[in-house]
């Protein structure tokens, strides 16, 4: 953003009028005092329609927001890791329907939890292999340590359970931990927000015989001329770097994570595939220009357009409602499908939302999100650091606030 020029809102069929909304919109979030900080950038056709910053990066410090602050933007990570495993599967290395126990023994003959007493579980055999669409698609059965719902998720939050965040071993071990603990569903059969997109992340080391966090930054983020993206903050950028709140019992912010002192000044043993990195929003709004060109940046192309047709179509039996009631995700469930990496609008009148069938998004723990729609040739990026993401409904009031700026 902060290298984008800004074009005039009406050449590209948004009303300046209507955008300057969104301006109000974040000042009165931030004035109440219940976020520090927002940035919200837009672009259609290719041209960045709008970009406002409001508040603080850093409110301790007293540092403004600028259009280059860093953040971190967690979940946001999966669909650049799910870019990277579809670009090994157009190289012929996997299909889709190809059990992911051929690249990680660990994974066959898993067991699947079906409930227990008294501190037993009782668990059954898995009825197939977790594949690569299961992992993609978020049916894998696995689960995350934070769903705090069943016997499993506890399993997860041992000591010696399974940790993407802040582990010292390797992510093979990790990796292999998980798959040494129960499902929670029979692969294919339900759609639980998991650390699939974490055992993709190693998939892709495995296949691609590279470190992952090597490999998806210098087959992905670099080629994409994503310049501040990665795991880990470096020395020269650290004044840059937003801090992360929480929202303490009195709706005010709680500060969570110092950025003088963050564990992401430093490169990590273990790097996320599902959350890792840190980004801006000038580099997230390039990787969606990439998205919204099938497959394709100036001239730098990563991922062919049929492929690109196959990620943001919907992969689920309906929507992701009809998939059994998700305990948590970064979208709501009505209405909206899931591809591979991405969630998929299916009905806005069934979401209850303004938007375009075929649009796709997801968001991360500190309350970013993004959205990229194919009909309107458009794009949105929301970047903030307040956790957990369903603190505020921010993200559905900025889809309204968006889609009726559209004049033309």
């Amino acid at each position: 953003m902060d290298t984008l020029p800004l074009t005039s809102p009406e050449q590209v069929g948004l009303s300046a009028a209507r955008l300057a909304h969104i301006t109000r919109w974040m000042k009165g979030w931030v004035d109440s005092g219940k976020l520090p900080g927002m940035l919200v950038a837009i672009m259609r056709r290719g041209e960045l329609a709008y970009a406002e910053t409001c508040g603080k990066a850093d409110v301790e410090r007293n540092k403004p927001v600028r259009p280059d602050t860093i953040y971190r933007i967690y979940s946001m990570t999966k669909p650049l890791t799910s870019t990277a495993i579809m670009m090994l599967y157009e190289e012929g290395c996997f299909q889709l329907d190809d059990p992911i126990s051929k690249f990680i023994p660990a994974f066959a003959n898993q067991r699947v939890f079906m409930g227990g007493s008294r501190g037993k579980m009782e668990l059954a055999p898995a009825e197939r292999d977790i594949t690569f669409r299961d992992l993609l698609t978020h049916t894998s059965g696995l689960t995350y340590g934070m769903m705090e719902a069943n016997a499993v998720d506890a399993l997860y939050r041992a000591k010696d359970g399974v940790d993407f965040q802040t582990s010292t071993a390797t992510l093979k071990e990790v990796v292999e931990k998980a798959a040494s603990l129960p499902l929670i569903a029979q692969p294919g059969k339900a759609w639980n927000y998991s650390i699939s997109t974490d055992v993709l992340g190693y998939l892709v080391e495995v296949i691609s015989g590279m470190p992952f966090q090597d490999y998806l930054v210098e087959k992905v983020i670099k080629p994409l001329g994503m310049v501040d993206t990665d795991f880990f903050v470096p020395p020269e950028k650290h004044d840059r770097f937003a801090a992360n709140y929480g929202a303490a019992p009195d709706g005010k912010l709680k500060l969570i994570d110092d950025p003088a002192r963050s564990r992401y000044l430093a490169p990590r043993t273990v790097n996320s595939g599902g959350g890792g990195l840190v980004s801006t929003a000038s580099d997230y709004l390039r990787f969606c220009k990439f998205m919204l060109n099938k497959g394709e940046l100036e001239g730098v192309r990563l991922l062919g357009r049929k492929t690109v047709e196959l990620m943001t179509s919907n992969h689920l039996k309906g929507d992701m409602g009809d998939m059994g009631a998700p305990r948590f995700s970064e979208s709501t469930y009505l209405g909206i499908g899931f591809g591979l990496g991405f969630s998929v609008m299916l009905d806005p009148a069934k979401a209850q939302i303004l938007g375009t069938p075929g649009e796709y998004a997801w968001g991360g723990a500190a309350s970013t999100a993004f959205w990229c729609d194919p009909a309107e040739d458009m794009a949105v990026v929301l970047l903030t650091q307040l956790m957990p993401s369903s603190t505020y409904p921010i993200r559905r009031e900025l889809r309204v606030l968006s889609y009726q700026a559209i004049v033309d």
